[in-house]
């Protein structure tokens, strides 16, 4: 099985493309590899109704959770040009290889 590339990383900006949030704008808090998916920041948002456990001090009630979205509809919005845009790879003078905006041809950190 090979190895399969993401071009979005945690700490990205994203745009939503499909779901209940298409358009919001969020930050990618974590990557589910396994599962092909991302958790983005204040985006699909569910409520989840809990028990109290008095052994971690949680009180019980209905709290409002980030649930995962697949990584096909979610865009990277690039910081420098602020337009949702694909990433491609480069290779640098040092043999470092970084993602770089297509639309502007920004580098990315």
């Amino acid at each position: 099985m090979s190895k399969q590339v993401w071009k979005i990383h945690k700490d990205d900006k994203v745009i939503i493309l499909a779901g209940k949030d298409r358009g919001k704008i969020g930050r990618v808090v974590k990557v589910l590899r396994a599962n092909n998916q991302v958790l983005v920041e204040q985006v699909n948002m569910v409520k989840k109704h809990t028990k109290p456990n008095p052994y971690a001090n949680q009180p019980g009630g209905i709290i409002d959770k980030e649930m995962p979205i697949d990584v096909s509809n979610v865009q990277y919005v690039c910081n420098a040009c602020s337009k949702p845009s694909r990433l491609g790879y480069r290779i640098l003078e040092d043999n470092k290889k970084v993602r770089y905006c297509k639309k502007c041809n920004e580098t990315i950190s």
